[in-house]
């Protein structure tokens, strides 16, 4: 059984609590793209707004992986953007279990804000794809981290 660790340091116990996915079938760079937006914002906010992209209402900006990404008029300060419906689902249960983990502490879930959302690529899953003339193509399916730190203000 592998033992977790995550990626910072130097929490407060008493008004921070802490929750991740791990192995999760999502794609990195969308993972990577969320976890940047939602960085900062109150909790509640962040679920609505990730609601909102599971119902295509409103599109996360893609600042880093932004190559041939159509534009959304939606967004106001960046114009790049996409609606990544299964990587927001899956960071939606994982924003979840960290409210039930604040919850469990008994720090008050309305004034919760995310410190901390990162994504990391997680282990790659190996397969091949048999083609013409006995020859085979691998296809890489590579899974993915997400961590979530939220903090009491």
């Amino acid at each position: 059984m592998p033992t977790w660790k995550y990626s910072v340091t130097g929490l407060d116990q008493d008004k921070t609590a802490i929750a991740s996915g791990r192995e999760l079938p999502i794609s990195p760079k969308a993972a990577r793209e969320i976890c940047a937006f939602i960085k900062g914002l109150p909790l509640e906010d962040a679920k609505k707004l990730l609601e909102g992209v599971v119902v295509l209402k409103h599109p996360i900006p893609y600042k880093r992986h932004f190559k041939k990404v159509p534009h959304r008029h939606e967004l106001n300060k960046w114009p790049a953007g996409r609606y990544p419906v299964k990587a927001a689902k899956y960071i939606l249960k994982v924003l979840k279990n960290a409210e039930a983990n604040a919850e469990n502490k008994g720090l008050d879930t309305s004034r919760l804000y995310i410190t901390h959302a990162v994504s990391h690529r997680g282990f790659k899953i190996r397969k091949y794809v048999p083609r013409a003339f006995g020859r085979s193509t691998p296809f890489f399916h590579v899974l993915t981290h997400i961590e979530i730190v939220v903090e009491e203000r």
